[in-house]
């Protein structure tokens, strides 16, 4: 049987990037992100449900992301879900579900020419897909 670990998600970054290296010198950086669920509720009125992800870069993505990206910037991550866990020093143990990024897109506005970045474009694409009809999807 075929499997697939495949995660695209757009949001916004909800603290600076944290950069660090591994002892040989590797760059990695953890990226906080909030994408928001869009759904309609019993009354008719939108509803926007934040989840937050934990996107981990390495190599040159890490310190681009960390060069060009702040608190608040919208990006596009495309990657792989993975589980790890550990023992804390106290015997505890912990396991987290993280997104490591083959991507890392930025998605803010060219700088002074006006163009809709490509973050409105997918945000404009989802909303209209939220008020479509999918009962002609063949899945």
């Amino acid at each position: 049987m075929a499997s697939l670990n495949k995660v695209f998600l757009i949001g916004n970054l909800t603290r600076d990037p944290e950069l660090r290296f591994t002892p040989s010198g590797t760059a990695v950086a953890n990226i906080g992100i909030a994408v928001n669920n869009r759904y309609q509720d019993n009354s008719g009125n939108w509803v926007d449900e934040p989840n937050y992800f934990t996107v981990v870069a390495w190599g040159r993505q890490a310190e681009l992301s960390n060069e060009h990206l702040r608190k608040g910037s919208p990006i596009l991550v495309e990657g792989r879900l993975q589980w790890r866990s550990w023992e804390t020093p106290d015997g505890q143990k912990r396991s987290v579900v993280e997104v490591v990024a083959n991507r890392v897109q930025f998605l803010n506005k060219a700088a002074g020419r006006g163009e809709e970045s490509m973050a409105e474009s997918a945000d404009a694409d989802l909303q209209a897909l939220g008020e479509g009809d999918f009962d002609d999807i063949p899945f």
